[in-house]
């Protein structure tokens, strides 16, 4: 009989381990028929309207494959963020876009640095291609430290310093000024990778005009504010270098054709977008409320989320599984200090409701 055939030794010795569990397995485990949804960040307020319907039109092409350039959504996106065509590159996420930058950035055995307890997936792709993962903490405040970063960064040298911002799982947001002060800290081999997932939540943030760099990569998504989560499809902004490094290696027709014909149309509805921007500010306001009225603590967010704190790790976690047999999905973050807060999405304000009225249940039953 012959031995196990083995992966590559670097992927042999990755623990095997699943990164988000999502609510159908949550549902096949715990028997439950429906969850309230708010553990994964999706819009409660779905796509554009217009999307839709402009997706609905061409589903009988669906057997087409996508424009492999994505050359229309890049020209509006262009538009948008008043830069080149050139300094764009369309993915099918930000998750596929950072394994892109891994892999164009990185060889075996390098370094990227980031927040411990940050969002994980970059961590996945650089442990994936072979490359090692250094962080640093929060702040005791759980905002993300840009101090921290500079020093260890001038120790390490690191090939890529991965920032989200906003931040997930924390909702808080580092200041452009703070941005640029690490970008120039860093040293000059190091690429600045910033995820902007939730910049449509921030004020100035969605569409300005960015800085072009070939050691800065800014990536952005339709999957939050425009409610595109299932369709994946997302974009990053870079010197034209960069976008040309990528196009040596990314996967040609790996975005969807009609993701492609859905984030167009959202770009063109600016009435819905602002209106989500604005329910969703709402929805934290309705958050931060429930929050005192209950006794817990929060973080000023700048997402589509909110950090209540429950004051230790044991209590978050308690507090998160007592809200799933309620048929209620969350999630919490692991790494202090921020593993004593449950992460909870912003919902419609019928869901708004719904949750409060569970997370008061759930904490009177704690609590007898």
């Amino acid at each position: 009989m012959s031995a196990d055939f083995l992966a590559a030794p670097h992927i042999e010795a990755i623990p095997v381990v699943t990164p988000f569990i999502g609510p159908e397995q949550l549902m096949r485990e715990g028997g439950h028929a429906s969850l309230l949804r708010l553990g994964a960040n999706e819009s409660a307020f779905g796509p554009s309207p217009k999307a839709i319907q402009a997706m609905a039109a061409e589903l009988p092409h669906l057997s087409w494959y996508g424009d492999p350039e994505s050359y229309d959504l890049r020209c509006a996106l262009a538009v948008r963020h008043a830069c080149a065509v050139e300094n764009l590159c369309v993915g099918s996420g930000i998750d596929d876009l950072m394994g892109l930058a891994v892999r164009a950035f990185m060889s075996p055995g390098s370094v990227a640095l980031t927040t411990r307890g940050t969002y994980p997936t970059f961590g996945f792709h650089v442990t994936g291609f072979g490359g090692k993962l250094e962080t640093v903490p929060y702040r005791a405040d759980g905002t993300v430290d840009p101090d921290a970063l500079i020093a260890r960064a001038a120790q390490l040298r690191p090939a890529i310093v991965y920032v989200a911002n906003p931040d997930n799982p924390s909702g808080t947001l580092l200041p452009e000024d703070e941005v640029a002060r690490l970008f120039e800290a860093l040293p000059r081999e190091s690429l600045l990778l910033l995820d902007e997932a939730y910049a449509d939540f921030v004020a100035g943030m969605e569409r300005g005009a960015q800085p072009i760099d070939s050691r800065l990569l800014r990536m952005r998504t339709f999957s939050k504010a425009y409610g595109m989560a299932g369709a994946r499809i997302g974009y990053a902004i870079s010197a034209p270098r960069n976008v040309v490094t990528f196009q040596k290696i990314r996967l040609h027709y790996g975005v969807n054709r009609n993701a492609q014909i859905g984030a167009l149309a959202s770009l063109a509805d600016e009435a819905f977008h602002r209106h989500v921007v604005t329910e969703v500010a709402q929805g934290r306001e309705d958050y931060y409320s429930l929050a005192r009225s209950t006794g817990s603590g929060y973080l000023q967010s700048h997402t589509n989320f909110v950090c209540m704190d429950f004051g230790s790790n044991e209590r978050a976690t308690a507090v998160m599984n007592a809200l799933l047999a309620h048929g209620v999905f969350v999630r919490k973050p692991a790494a202090p200090p921020l593993d004593g807060f449950v992460r909870v999405s912003v919902g419609s304000p019928a869901e708004r409701l719904e949750f409060a009225g569970r997370l008061r249940a759930v904490l009177g039953e704690l609590a007898a």
